[in-house]
């Protein structure tokens, strides 16, 4: 039973946000991969388009989310559903760190606007 404890999860930092990865293919997963989000207050990430559907579930906090050019405020509790080929940016206006959970599958890559493609370490 591969078991992932805390103190082995990786973390990664990039546009101002904290990924700690649990589930990914080197911790035993074979389908899935699963990481907690840190997003500090004021953080703006860039939109980027997905490859892979993800479910982004807020845990504390509250952030603005845009998908497909639709903004709506989520707070701790709330799931987002990002389909395939859906662009989405994060903001978190707030004073406190908002923490997420996502699932996805292996192999997702995200579209920045100017056409860089992200393979996002923790999620493949």
């Amino acid at each position: 039973m591969p078991v992932v404890r805390s103190s082995e999860a990786v973390v990664h930092e990039i546009h101002g946000a904290r990924f700690v990865s649990y589930a990914t293919p080197l911790s035993g997963s074979r389908e899935l991969c699963a990481w907690r989000g840190e997003i500090p207050a004021g953080t703006k990430a860039p939109a980027h388009t997905v490859n892979r559907e993800e479910i982004f579930h807020l845990l504390a906090g509250e952030l603005l989310m845009t998908l497909d050019g639709r903004t709506e405020r989520i707070a701790a509790g709330d799931t987002v559903i990002i389909n395939p080929g859906a662009t989405l940016a994060v903001e978190n206006p707030t004073e406190e760190t908002a923490i997420s959970w996502v699932t996805t599958s292996i192999g997702l890559q995200a579209k920045l606007a100017d056409g860089t493609v992200i393979t996002p370490p923790w999620a493949n």
